[in-house]
């Protein structure tokens, strides 16, 4: 075979292939600008006539879930220092200043105790990433999840909140479900109320 037909063979092969390249779909454009101008006009007054869900922020406050994670506050009084949601922090975003005081004892002859008093308790929101896991840790219920979600910064150094605004939000934490009526009593009350146990006497024949 010389070059000349081989050349003719693929160009005839190339042809026939060019045949098979499936053609766009429409674009409407074809059917002229009116009739376009009229199908978009129709699709308006079809939404004009339905329902929308869309609200008017900030003028309409969203009704958002009770268990909305939108900011952590700090229950400042419950807070022992105790560094265990620090610790357990993937981001590293909680900072933790507390110092002892010695309180003395009320009974003569006692021994003083120690606490801890927190000093600084700051999150930074620009590196957290909102797991939970320092509320789900804390063993004296300490942090609470609050639905509060205005306090977008346009500087990222505004977002290291101290422990003072962390207690206002407090405020914010909605009230604790209601107990299921079913549920069996927990232990802990079970046990504070039952009666005191009356010393046997012993008896002599």
């Amino acid at each position: 075979m010389t070059e000349q037909n081989a050349n003719h063979d693929h160009g005839e092969h190339v042809h026939e292939h060019a045949h098979h390249v499936h053609d766009l779909p429409p674009s409407g454009r074809e059917k002229g600008p009116i009739r376009g101008l009229l199908s978009g006009m129709a699709t308006t007054a079809r939404t004009m006539t339905k329902k929308t869900s869309t609200r008017q922020y900030p003028d309409e406050k969203p009704d958002l879930p009770p268990r909305s994670r939108g900011v952590i506050a700090l229950l400042e009084e419950n807070c022992t220092a105790c560094m265990l949601c620090a610790r357990e922090c993937p981001d590293w975003c909680l900072y933790i200043d507390s110092h002892k005081e010695t309180i003395p004892s009320e009974t003569p002859g006692g021994r003083d105790r120690q606490r801890n008093v927190v000093d600084r308790f700051a999150i930074d929101f620009s590196l957290c990433m909102y797991c939970g896991i320092c509320i789900e840790v804390c063993p004296f219920d300490a942090l609470f999840w609050s639905p509060e979600f205005e306090y977008a910064s346009g500087d990222i150094r505004d977002l290291l909140h101290e422990k003072e605004q962390l207690g206002e939000w407090m405020r914010t934490v909605p009230a604790p479900p209601d107990l299921d009526e079913r549920a069996p009593e927990a232990p802990e009350v079970a046990a504070a109320s039952k009666p005191p146990r009356v010393a046997r006497r012993n008896v002599t024949k």
